[in-house]
C-alpha cells in the first residue's frame, strides 16, 4: 500500500507516517494540497497530513481543503511529540552565532519564536515547504550563511550539524496528524481514545444559533474537546464551526444531536470517527 506524506523524508510527517506503518510505501509530497490531491486521484491509497500543533493551533491548510474542497475521510490520528533543532552546515559551524537567514516550515519558525527573538532578532527569515526542505537546502547551500530548523532525523539525513537543541518554545510540544482516505483506520499502535470532528454552518442572522447547535451536545451530556471558528470565503464575518465530539457516549445519540442541527437549519460536515495513537520518536 502507497501511503502519502507530506516530505521529504524525515520531516515531522514522515516520522509519523513512518510509526503509523512502518511496513507500507511512503510517498512524499511538496504541500498539503498535493498529498490530499495524491489520494483524489488514487496516486496513494492514504495520506498522513499535519492537523494541529500543541503551540500554533490548527493548521489551517489541512482543515480548510478538506472542508471547502474534498470529501475525503479521516480514518485515525497520529500524535507525535515535537522537538525542533537549529542546524547548520557542517562547514558554518564555528560560525553558526553570525547566521544571517533562518528557514523553516512557518509552524516550525511559530514554535521557535522566543528562541529566535532572543538571539537572532535581527536575522531574515524565510518559511518553507517543509521543516526537512529546510535542513536540506542548508546542507546543499554551505557558502551562505544560514540555519535551518528541523528534527534531529533531518540533521543526521543531510549530514547537519545541530547548534542549539529543543528550541520550541514549550517543552510538552505534540503535532496530530490526520490518516485521510479511508474511514475507520486501524493501526498497530495503542489506541488512547476515539474522537469524531465535524463541521457545522448554521444559518445567516439568526440570533443564538450557535448556542442551539452546542446544546445540541450539551443537554446529551456529550463532550467536546475542540471548537473553532473558520471563514466560509463567502463573505466577511461568514464562518464555519470546526468541532472535536468526544467518543464517550453511544453513536447513535451523537447522531441525534447532529439531527437536531440539521432540523434547526443548520449544514453539517462530518469528517470521520477515527481512533487516536499517540507515538513515541526519540527524533
Amino acid at each position: 500500500m502507497k501511503v502519502g506524506y507530506l516530505g521529504p523524508e524525515s520531516s515531522f510527517t514522515y516520522q509519523a507516517a513512518k510509526k503509523g506503518f512502518p511496513n507500507e510505501q511512503l510517498v512524499p509530497f511538496p504541500s498539503i494540497p498535493a498529498c490530499i490531491k495524491a489520494v483524489e486521484y488514487k496516486d496513494v491509497e492514504l495520506a498522513v497530513v499535519p492537523i494541529e500543533n500543541t503551540l500554533e493551533g490548527s493548521v489551517n491548510t489541512t482543515v480548510d481543503y478538506l472542508y471547502h474542497q474534498s470529501f475525503i475521510p479521516v480514518g485515525a490520528e497520529l500524535i507525535l511529540p515535537i522537538h525542533q533543532q537549529l542546524m547548520v552546515a557542517k562547514q558554518n559551524q564555528a560560525d553558526w552565532q553570525q547566521i544571517t537567514k533562518i528557514m523553516s516550515h512557518p509552524q516550525a519558525l511559530a514554535q521557535s519564536a522566543n528562541f529566535i527573538q532572543a538571539h537572532f532578532p535581527d536575522v531574515q527569515i524565510e518559511s518553507t515547504p517543509s521543516t526537512a526542505y529546510a535542513a536540506q537546502y542548508v546542507a546543499e547551500h554551505p557558502k551562505e550563511l544560514i540555519g535551518a530548523i528541523a528534527p534531529k532525523s533531518a540533521a543526521q539525513m543531510y549530514q547537519t550539524v545541530i547548534v542549539s537543541e529543543n528550541i520550541q518554545d514549550v517543552a510538552i510540544n505534540h503535532t496530530r496528524f490526520w490518516v485521510i482516505g479511508q474511514p475507520e483506520i486501524v493501526l498497530s499502535l495503542p489506541m488512547k481514545k476515539e474522537k469524531m470532528t465535524v463541521a457545522i454552518t448554521m444559518p445567516l442572522n439568526t440570533p443564538g444559533s450557535l448556542l442551539q447547535a452546542l446544546s445540541a451536545f450539551g443537554w446529551r451530556q456529550i463532550d467536546l474537546s475542540k471548537i473553532e471558528s473558520r471563514p466560509l470565503k463567502t463573505s466577511l464575518g461568514e464562518y464555519f464551526f470546526l468541532l472535536d465530539v468526544e467518543m464517550n457516549k453511544p453513536r447513535s445519540l451523537v447522531e441525534n444531536a447532529i439531527e437536531e442541527i440539521q432540523l434547526l437549519g443548520g449544514e453539517v460536515k462530518v469528517f470521520g470517527q477515527y481512533g487516536i495513537y499517540p507515538v513515541v520518536t526519540t527524533t
